[in-house]
């Protein structure tokens, strides 16, 4: 059962977290390098931020969306 556990322990700390180490020792160079992916990512929410609020827009000039203002029964009383 021990080799079971040191097998995972070997698969995340020499294999899957080797891009994750080089990124770190990237960092003490170059530090937009080493953040690379964070601003992947924020470039990918933008982007899909400014299309959910240009669609929001396209069903709002159509009449499409149905806006009620009372969640619950109960708040119309």
């Amino acid at each position: 059962m021990k080799a079971f556990f040191e097998a995972i322990q070997f698969l995340f700390v020499e294999v899957l977290f080797v891009p994750m180490d080089f990124l770190r020792s990237l960092e003490l160079t170059n530090w937009w390098g080493a953040n690379i992916i964070n601003w992947i990512f924020i470039c990918i929410c933008c982007y899909w931020t400014y299309y959910w609020t240009k669609q929001l827009q396209i069903f709002k000039k159509s009449g499409a969306d149905e806006q009620d203002t009372t969640a619950h029964s109960f708040l119309t009383k």
